[in-house]
């Protein structure tokens, strides 16, 4: 049944339907890919087989509640190691969390469960979501299926590369800086950072919290429309989130962009992008005005220093958000110690990892007295700028069209031993986590080394509908790469 592991969701809900083969044989299907793949992968951290059969079962005996309304019922997928499940591990990839088993699941992975959805495990991602690699997972080192000497990107870089090694259907990953959008361009499938507040962070391990935001990673633009329909939506114990009327993202999705005006900013494709991405999304563009869509020029001055504000910003919640795990309330605790001050220093010294105790230590930093205004306000102000440089575009455009990243995926150590090389790698997402707005990321050429280019379409706030409409568009027209 290994061909069945090719598939889209679309293609498994139909066959399910009509009942060319079972969940049960589905998921069985997927396990088997897992357990020939993922010793050399390393995309999950914890794979639940046996609760994954009795959802599977579940299905196949008509006892989920939604399987005849959701297109996702009975179909396995995975969810990223920083959303809590109950009853089964969450570690945020960190010896912190080695052994916390959540007595509740997060928001999203509730409505999965109840359309039906098969749990196949935990995905392996950069500690606390801090990184652009997976190597800062605390588990294991994880790999680009495409080629297993590159990195799959991060923190989502499990996310991905389970759904580019067709180890689950599709997956969610969490996006604070481009952590959905960077994986998918690097491993070559389709990512969606969607309108901050449109998906409930409820029980999502936080990171900046300001920024974080779950989305889908599928490998088609369509079935990625159809895993942002199951977890939209309002939700209570989420104080960000936006009480507001979704329709269906895939109704409009074939309509093509005739008419559409897109975006190029010309700051997106300036100095530090390597000449094979450039080439790949300006030949997306070209595309796109084949297409019948009209290219406008527009202008991002803000852009320069968006990159410094997200990594004030960021860290500043960093610091404030892990201190809770501290070896007294939460997470790991030492073995030695003589008292309370010891017993603090020691548990979240050995029980955080360097990239960790990094962005920490720069975040309290910045919020520090006599500091904060010179680091943290100032990065607020820069926040606004961007805001400001998004909306006057978009009054020019319909959306945005520019690179993920400024390279393909590269070698794994590569960049480990110069942060700032890798922060750079970030300069392309986090403006769109600074302004709140959607972001959709598909692959669109080939760049060194045979590796996918991935570019991503940017919209205001809400318009997911229309960035996975002119997706749709660009990827019927067999030019992904």
């Amino acid at each position: 049944m290994s061909e069945l592991t090719e598939r889209t969701i679309f293609e498994h809900a139909e066959a399910l339907r009509k009942k060319e083969y079972s969940s049960v044989q589905l998921t069985q299907a997927y396990l088997e890919q897992i357990d020939k793949k993922d010793k050399t992968i390393g995309a999950y951290i914890t794979v639940t087989a046996d609760r994954a059969i009795e959802s599977a079962k579940a299905f196949d005996e008509g006892r989920c509640s939604d399987s005849e309304i959701s297109p996702l019922a009975g179909i396995p997928c995975g969810i990223k190691d920083n959303m809590c499940t109950k009853g089964i591990k969450t570690t945020c990839a960190s010896k912190m969390l080695g052994g916390y088993i959540p007595p509740y699941s997060a928001h999203v992975v509730e409505k999965l469960e109840k359309s039906g959805a098969v749990i196949l495990g935990k995905l392996n991602m950069d500690e606390f979501a801090m990184g652009s690699t997976t190597e800062n997972s605390a588990f294991k080192v994880c790999r680009n299926p495409l080629d297993t000497d590159r990195v799959p990107g991060g923190s989502s870089g499990g996310s991905a590369a389970a759904v580019a090694a067709r180890e689950a259907v599709y997956t969610l990953g969490s996006d604070t800086g481009g952590s959905i959008r960077q994986p998918a361009s690097f491993c070559g499938v389709v990512g969606m950072k969607p309108t901050y507040g449109s998906v409930s962070r409820y029980g999502l391990v936080a990171f900046a919290s300001s920024l974080d935001q779950i989305g889908p990673i599928t490998s088609t633009v369509l079935d990625n429309a159809l895993v942002l329909n199951a977890i939209v939506g309002h939700d209570k114990r989420d104080a960000t989130s936006v009480k507001r009327v979704y329709n269906d993202f895939t109704a409009d999705i074939k309509n093509g962009v005739k008419g559409m005006k897109i975006g190029v900013p010309e700051e997106f494709f300036g100095e530090g992008i390597s000449d094979d991405v450039r080439k790949a999304v300006l030949a997306a563009t070209d595309t796109y005005r084949a297409l019948g869509a009209e290219l406008v020029s527009v202008s991002m001055p803000s852009i320069d220093y968006a990159l410094s504000a997200y990594y004030v910003i960021s860290s500043a919640e960093a610091s404030s958000n892990l201190a809770r795990f501290d070896g007294v309330r939460y997470g790991y605790r030492c073995d030695d110690y003589s008292n309370i001050d010891e017993l603090y220093r020691k548990s979240r010294s050995e029980g955080f990892g360097s990239e960790v105790k990094k962005r920490i230590m720069l975040g309290t930093f910045a919020l520090s007295s006599g500091y904060y205004d010179a680091y943290y306000k100032k990065a607020l102000q820069v926040r606004s700028l961007v805001r400001k440089d998004f909306d006057e575009a978009f009054g020019k455009c319909d959306f945005i069209i520019s690179p993920v990243a400024p390279t393909v995926a590269y070698k794994i150590g590569e960049k480990t031993g110069d942060s700032l090389q890798m922060y750079m790698g970030d300069a392309y997402s986090v403006p769109v986590n600074i302004a709140g707005i959607p972001a959709l990321t598909l692959p669109c050429g080939i760049g060194e080394g045979g590796m996918p280019v991935g570019m991503q379409l940017i919209g205001p706030a809400f318009s997911e509908g229309l960035l996975y409409r002119a997706g749709f568009a660009f990827e019927s027209t067999g030019k992904r790469g």
